[in-house]
Parts: structure tokens; sequence; C-alpha cells
């Protein structure tokens, strides 16, 4: 997959420094991945959710932090829309950002 931008990734971290190196997993691991649905999501990220619009959840180092994405799986294209933390995710709407 291709990932769009890795640069939210790296200024969550700046603040965040106990994120770097999970958000850096998970960079890897998507990078590598060539999903064609949400289950072949779940195969590698196993508490994914779909939330609507595109949209897809990962909890990030042990749940602490969510990133949300679209994902649009016949370009094979992942748009990080959100990281944040769990409180600041709770205050948003995923299906818009």
């Amino acid at each position: 997959m291709r990932i769009v931008s890795r640069k939210t990734l790296r200024e969550f971290a700046e603040v965040h420094a106990d994120a770097d190196e999970a958000l850096d997993v998970w960079y890897r691991i998507v990078s590598q991945c060539e999903w064609n649905s949400f289950g072949d999501i779940r195969e590698v990220f196993n508490s994914a959710d779909y939330i609507g619009n595109d949209r897809y959840v990962f909890n990030i180092r042990g749940n602490k932090y969510r990133l949300v994405a679209m994902i649009f799986f016949n370009p094979k294209i992942v748009y990080i829309r959100f990281v944040g933390t769990h409180a600041a995710y709770d205050k948003i709407d995923c299906t818009t950002i």
C-alpha cells in the first residue's frame, strides 16, 4: 500500500515520543501490504475497525493512541487522516475527517 503522508506520523511522534516506534512499525507493515478488503486488514491488525466512509481505525501502542486512515483498495492508497490520543479521538467525527 502507498501511504500518504508519513509526515503526519513524524509530527505526532515529535510530541509523543513513546509512539515513535509503534508508528514506524505500523508504517512499515502497511507499506508492505496489498489489501483488497477489510478482511485483509483484519488478518494483519485484528483490532482494526471500519467506521464508515472508507475510514478505518487502528490502535497504536496498545490502544494508547488511535490512527484513522482512509483506505482505497483499488489504487492501493492509504491516507492518514488522524493520529491522536484516545481522548482526542473521542472528540472527532471520524467519518468526516
